[in-house]
């Protein structure tokens, strides 16, 4: 807890604050590498999840409204015709990314544009107050693009970064391994160029959170990073900028063997470990009342000097003369 309130208090330069404006970023897209089986569920799961969290019924809702933070919702590149409503933004760049088992899943323009776009969400969150950000997703098949961008970042192989994702039959496991092999073989992702990597093996949700870490940073706001998914975005953000790890606090560890990884890489310690699967934000929003609490710790609990509480006995072993 102390390493945490020390952690934020450099961010914020300040000793005294309070949390007011907590915003969860919730961005979705679909992506075409789902054609190749490697997810448990069909892409037309994507825009139902988006429609339920505009409902206020999906997890992220009901740990945001405990928390007392608001969800921001975003169409990154979802394949349905969404109509503009309250609690959505749509900045869709196109309705899905390529399958990038067979060649880019975007091009770079369509990268940069997707970094761009989520540090524009946090300027434009700026002006309602923003202090403190979760970082949250939805896209069926993203599992599979944050394991490619790990075993690239990382150089770990691809048997050692992909797990179940949303819960594939472990003979399906294989399937989706060969499939990140031959993403790797066929576009060649630079692991030194961050843009590469994201329009070679990534996703529109990825680029966009990525943006949306470096943003958050830009203006010297705490980000409290979600699981696999949003920390493959973490390691996109570190590749364009190295300082921007210095604003991350790792939300929890998920069940994705990916994620230790990329934990590892960034040198960020979760705070939680519950073996959470769910994304959407929901590890980040609970994180967030670590992270509160540890402030509220530093800033309010007495010491010993001032609750008169009488200091440690001089333990030192007293030398017997002759």
């Amino acid at each position: 807890l102390e390493d945490v309130a020390i952690r934020i208090c450099a961010i914020l330069q300040k000793e005294k604050f309070q949390f007011k404006h907590k915003v969860i970023f919730t961005l979705a897209a679909d992506h075409g590498v789902t054609q190749e089986g490697v997810s448990a569920y069909q892409s037309e799961v994507t825009p139902q999840m988006v429609l339920n969290f505009l409902r206020g019924g999906a997890g992220i809702n009901v740990l945001s409204r405990h928390e007392g933070a608001r969800v921001v919702v975003v169409d990154m590149g979802v394949n349905y015709p969404f109509t503009p409503q309250e609690g959505l933004k749509i900045r869709n760049i196109r309705k899905g990314s390529s399958n990038f088992a067979t060649g880019p899943a975007m091009t770079r323009q369509e990268a940069i544009l997707s970094v761009e776009i989520g540090i524009k969400l946090v300027e434009e969150e700026l002006e309602k107050g923003l202090d403190l950000v979760g970082t949250g997703e939805m896209g069926i098949g993203n599992t599979t693009a944050a394991s490619a961008i790990t075993s690239v970042m990382t150089g770990k192989s691809a048997e050692q970064v992909t797990g179940l994702g949303t819960g594939i039959a472990l003979e399906a496991l294989q399937n989706k391994v060969n499939t990140i092999q031959k993403a790797l073989a066929v576009n060649t992702p630079n692991p030194n160029d961050a843009i590469d990597v994201l329009a070679k093996v990534g996703g529109f949700e990825i680029g966009g959170l990525a943006g949306v870490i470096l943003g958050a940073a830009s203006h010297k706001i705490p980000v409290v990073i979600d699981g696999f998914i949003s920390s493959s975005a973490a390691l996109i953000a570190n590749g364009l900028s190295s300082n921007a790890r210095q604003y991350m606090i790792a939300g929890h560890r998920s069940a994705e063997p990916g994620h230790d990884a990329i934990l590892h890489y960034l040198g960020l310690s979760p705070l939680l470990d519950l073996r959470m699967r769910l994304g959407e934000g929901t590890g980040a929003c609970l994180a967030m009342h670590i992270v509160e609490a540890a402030c509220k710790i530093y800033m309010e609990m007495a010491t010993f000097g001032e609750a008169q509480v009488s200091e440690k006995v001089d333990m030192t072993p007293v030398k017997n003369e002759i």
